[in-house]
């Protein structure tokens, strides 16, 4: 008889042993269908050796399995992959697993839906709408309801076409190949230098082997263009690519350059596909026939058949790090994959992080610059606002000489973009007559006010209300005052002081999807925006030739907070934003307000000597034993129940193991003491480099009994410490 191991998908189990049927093949990594009790559960065969099983069950006692999904099965590399993150996040290797079936319908074998198209044949009676229908239709293709909205007629109008034979039923395979990238396509004219460092990144692509590269080029160097030469050379080979890119919103622009490069579009991945495009791209990646793949953090565990190739853009960002569910950071899984899959890996950055650094320094990652822009761009020159001697007038944000330089830009009919990194109208509103504070009821966290959509904000829970005429507390009206500036209010005051200007708004309450992404970039490219006033998301990937100013409106507010990594933040998003000016023919000028420009962090951003920067805040990193010099991990405690909270992180402090080299800090309640609800508190392990924290962590929380109204997540390597 034969049994198996399967990992089924549910974190709450270990794997568990079944019967193969009579008929049925299976292998390590096949996908199957298992009984558990009255359910079914979908799982993957894995190797007995390499996945222990705490329940041993005789053989007359094993239920068979029930089927196995018409799919390639998980490669070898893939389930290395989901091992190490399990073990190294201290993750349930089930959870792990759940995020490479991400597409469940993707496992049910090839499916068909039926679709409409005109004959050209004219029906006995046209009536008006009849005729419209047709003339729209013309040679388009789809479902009735899909045909109906083009028409801008009914469904019933599509259906009697159908039965006087004016329309057909065709039947259509809706895994339909995607079109094969062409590396010859629009091959761009490199310089010198970027010719030097792309033929050193295709000879990586050529050697079939594990070499992770940092690419350091300044904004504006094409560090696109020339890590694309690698992917050129990953499609003639017929391997696959990923790239990998930290928001949805820049796949748009990213879209349009690999489509003049390569002749059409990669397949993308992120979280805004419907579930019939997720199943499509999953099958496609799963046979090897889709050769680039685009996408967010998630794209990282897809079962690609033949992996050449893995970039990830601005690699510094710390939205790589996924903070929900299972804690990994992309940037590190991207490394260990390219360690199993034995294939180069690009870490693309101008402000790479400290940790990228120190592997360069070690000898671990090789490292490519690209010091100067492309062509005759040339760097913005970057001056600092000093708010104390050069403050704004009365009531408002901007200090007079941005605001005459922004006068300037609009008389040359050249862009303007503001920068503040704070969504909303202002970050906190007050009763001015009885002080109330509008709090959300889930969270320890502040209302946003957003006067756009007249709604105060949750920005961690979510949780909505309108804003209301009168204070709820003393019942005053009128009385409602907002305090601070969001990018609403800096465009309201923009609005004012400029009536004639184009302005936008772009944040990730305006730019949702890689659509509104794309609107905006046509507005801009079309010169249909004079002023931008945005958050984060417009300080990377962007292309505007004719955006020659960049305003810092509040360089200070990265810097609060405590986070040992707020200085390089601060400093990496300003550089990044302080890019977006002077990248064609005109040059670029960057203004960065601040209450304290002898800083270091300003200093470097201002006299461009981040060499100097980085090496200050390396060796403050060494001091304190920070990372890359030591480790952190957060265990979070949390509960519906306060007093349950407490109790469980009393006992998980308590039970703290005396380990030489590792200190344990708490438990205190976390900054953001509730979240969705649940009361939270923080204890923060620290540890020498060398010490195997995973395995300390693992034995000790695995002695402890806890309350089950209680979770206990662990985050390795945090990069929030909210």
């Amino acid at each position: 008889m034969s049994r198996t191991r399967v990992l089924l998908l549910n974190a709450a189990l270990g794997p568990l042993d079944y019967r193969v049927p009579h008929g049925m093949t299976v292998e390590p990594g096949s996908i199957v269908v298992a009984p558990l009790g009255p359910r079914q559960l979908l799982g993957v065969v894995w190797e007995p050796e390499r996945m222990p099983s705490d329940a041993e069950v005789g053989d007359n006692r094993l239920r068979p399995l029930l089927a196995a999904a018409p799919v390639p099965p998980l490669g070898d590399a893939l389930r290395r992959l989901v091992e190490w993150t399990a073990d190294y996040y201290l993750a349930p290797p089930a959870a792990v697993l759940r995020m490479c079936l991400s597409s469940t319908s993707a496992l049910e074998g090839a499916r068909s839906v039926t679709e409409y198209r005109a004959t050209g044949q004219v029906p006995p009676r046209l009536t008006p709408q009849r005729e419209q229908a047709l003339e729209r239709i013309a040679d388009r293709q789809g479902l009735i309801r899909e045909l109906a909205t083009i028409a801008e007629v009914s469904d019933a109008v599509i259906r009697g076409l159908v039965k006087t034979g004016a329309i057909e039923a065709v039947e259509v395979d809706i895994d339909s190949p995607y079109p094969r990238p062409d590396p010859d396509h629009g091959a761009p004219t490199l310089s010198d230098d970027q010719r030097a460092v792309a033929d050193i990144l295709v000879a990586n692509v050529d050697a079939r082997a594990f070499q992770p590269t940092l690419l350091d080029g300044v904004t504006g160097s094409g560090k696109t263009e020339v890590y694309f030469e690698a992917v050129a050379e990953a499609i003639r080979q017929g391997r696959q690519t990923i790239v990998l890119l930290p928001e949805i919103a820049l796949t748009e622009p990213f879209l349009k350059r690999f489509h003049d490069r390569f002749g059409c579009e990669p397949v993308a991945w992120h979280s805004g596909l419907r579930s019939t495009q997720r199943r499509r791209a999953w099958r496609a990646i799963a046979s090897g026939e889709a050769l680039v793949t685009v996408g967010a953090r998630s794209a990282l565990y897809l079962p690609y058949r033949d992996l050449g190739l893995i970039v990830v853009d601005e690699a510094h960002e710390t939205s790589f790090k996924q903070e929900e569910g299972v804690h990994y950071h992309a940037r590190d899984v991207a490394v260990m994959r390219g360690l199993f899959e034995r294939c180069p890996v690009i870490l693309a950055s101008a402000t790479p992080a400290i940790e990228t650094r120190q592997q360069v320094e070690l000898g671990r990652y090789a490292e490519l610059k690209l010091p100067g822009r492309y062509g005759v761009a040339e760097m913005p020159t970057i001056e600092a606002i000093d708010l104390l001697s050069q403050p704004p007038e009365r009531g408002r944000w901007l200090a007079p000489k941005l605001v005459a330089a922004i006068q300037d830009r609009m008389e040359k009919r050249e862009q303007s973009l503001l920068y503040l990194n704070r969504r909303g109208y202002a970050p906190l509103t007050l009763c001015r007559n009885c002080g109330h504070r509008f709090q959300c009821p889930n969270c320890t966290a502040w209302m946003v006010e957003h006067r756009l959509v007249r709604r105060l904000a949750c920005h961690h829970c979510g949780h909505v209300l309108p804003t209301p005429r009168a204070c709820p507390e003393c019942q005053a009206e009128e009385s409602l005052v907002a305090c601070g500036p969001g990018v609403e209010r800096i465009a309201d005051e923009v609005t004012a002081l400029f009536p004639e200007a184009k302005v936008a708004v772009v944040t990730s309450d305006t730019i949702w999807s890689p659509a509104k992404a794309a609107e905006f970039v046509g507005r801009m490219e079309a010169g249909d925006i004079d002023i931008v006033v945005g958050t984060q998301l417009v300080t990377k990937g962007y292309h505007f030739p004719n955006l020659t100013l960049v305003g810092v409106v509040d360089a200070d507010l990265g810097l609060e907070g405590g986070d040992l990594r707020a200085a390089e933040r601060t400093f990496q998003q300003i550089r990044q934003v302080s890019g977006r000016a002077g990248r064609g023919t005109k040059p670029g000028h960057v203004y960065i307000q601040t209450h304290s420009p002898s800083a270091q962090v300003m200093q470097a951003l201002v006299t461009g000597d981040s060499d100097a920067f980085y090496a200050a805040e390396t060796e403050a990193r060494r001091d304190a034993g920070a990372p890359p010099f030591g480790r952190y991990a957060a265990i979070i405690v949390s509960s519906e129940d306060q007093a349950c909270a407490q109790e469980t992180a009393r006992l998980v402090g308590r039970s703290a193991p005396q380990v030489e080299g590792m200190m344990v800090y708490g438990p205190a309640p976390a900054p953001l003491a509730m979240l969705r609800g649940r009361h939270r508190f923080r204890l923060l392990v620290h540890a020498r480099r060398a010490l195997d924290v995973q395995d300390v962590i693992r034995d000790w929380l695995g002695t402890l009994d806890w309350s089950p109204k209680a979770r206990v997540t662990v985050d390795v390597d945090p990069y929030s410490f909210l």
